[in-house]
């Protein structure tokens, strides 16, 4: 007679494990890249209404600013977090707003919830390294809990999801960097199917694109919501005819999941280390700051997480803004990216027509 093994740990437990491992091993990575810099601020917090997390943040000191840095980044974070509550009504109707396939209920008094995450920035100080962006989360909405609830007992799950998304903003265009980054998380998406990374990929180029600029962010990756068992808007139903394998189980996109997070350190780590060593002009260092200020506009105005951690209560506001970089630009009508046949004009014409990198 076979002894059944132990039972499987809740999927909140498991997010919440890995994205503590997820976080050490991108961490690591990245303070190999420039063993000579500053490490990591690591600053442990604990959520008053309920759960935890670590940002992890890099910055050079800025108690003297005639002091110039060489450090591959000027400013970085990967924080995790991993928390639980009650979403007011006003986060509810975002939510139900953002995810308009989840049926949500009314209930005046909010509803228990519980997300587990890892999202970094990283922002290079050297023009020619570009900056990236990756997220992954795993989110609860349960039933408030029963007077005669034991502690113990596992709430009942209303919706669960899985979300997520990594991708690219260059100041300066390079071909292979481009084809490298969309290959390695394409490598990542097929082995769970061969349907994920054309869907992602062209919702990250609609989800990051800046209306009022006419152009995207950076040059995409993937981005995905709503990642759950029933149907989703942006892939085949698993019973169709035509549909291609996807993950459905909470074990199967989870194990997506991790592909994903794994994937960041060899999408990335090889790009930043081949140009952070570039040498780079004024006028460059004045580009990067440039569209490093179309990077705040997106994220201050657009960007879901963003609005979404500032309605919630409790929020760690210096944790939901560690995207932002530590220096910006905006001139008025500035003519840098105008001119044809300058690299400048180069990205700017990829930021308007998306393209297929792999």
């Amino acid at each position: 007679m076979t002894t059944p093994g132990p039972p499987a740990k809740p999927m909140r437990a498991q997010v919440e494990e890995y994205v503590v491992s997820l976080q050490s091993q991108i961490i690591s990575a990245l303070e190999a890249v420039d063993p000579g810099a500053p490490q990591f601020k690591r600053d442990s917090w604990v959520r008053t209404q309920g759960g935890r997390g670590e940002s992890c943040v890099f910055a050079c000191p800025a108690d003297d600013p005639t002091i110039i840095h060489d450090t591959v980044l000027e400013k970085a974070g990967v924080n995790i977090s991993v928390v639980h509550g009650v979403l007011p009504p006003a986060a509810i109707k975002q939510m139900r707003a953002d995810h308009t396939s989840m049926p949500l209920p009314d209930r005046p008094d909010g509803l228990p919830f519980f997300a587990a995450g890892i999202s970094l920035v990283i922002h290079p100080r050297n023009p020619h390294s570009p900056t990236v962006h990756a997220n992954y989360r795993y989110f609860e909405i349960t039933e408030p809990a029963e007077r005669n609830q034991a502690v113990s007992e596992e709430p009942k799950v209303l919706a669960w999801w899985f979300g997520g998304g990594c991708d690219l903003t260059p100041s300066y265009l390079y071909e292979e960097d481009g084809v490298h980054f969309h290959s390695t998380l394409k490598a990542a998406c097929d082995k769970h199917g061969s349907q994920l990374y054309p869907s992602f990929k062209k919702w990250c180029d609609e989800y990051f694109y800046i209306p009022h600029r006419s152009e995207t962010r950076g040059i995409g990756g993937i981005f995905f919501d709503d990642l759950n068992e029933g149907p989703h808007a942006r892939l085949l139903s698993p019973n169709s005819v035509d549909a291609a394998p996807r993950p459905t189980s909470p074990a199967e996109i989870f194990s997506f999941i991790q592909d994903l997070g794994n994937a960041f350190v060899p999408s990335y780590i090889p790009i930043l280390q081949k140009r952070s060593v570039l040498p780079f002009t004024q006028l460059e260092r004045r580009w990067q700051l440039l569209r490093r200020g179309r990077y705040v506009e997106f994220n201050l105005v657009y960007d879901r997480g963003t609005k979404f951690g500032l309605m919630t209560p409790g929020a760690r506001i210096e944790s939901i803004l560690m995207s932002l970089p530590e220096t910006a630009r905006w001139e008025y009508m500035s003519e840098l990216g105008q001119e044809e046949g300058t690299e400048e004009a180069k990205l700017i014409e990829a930021l308007k027509m998306p393209r297929e990198w792999v």
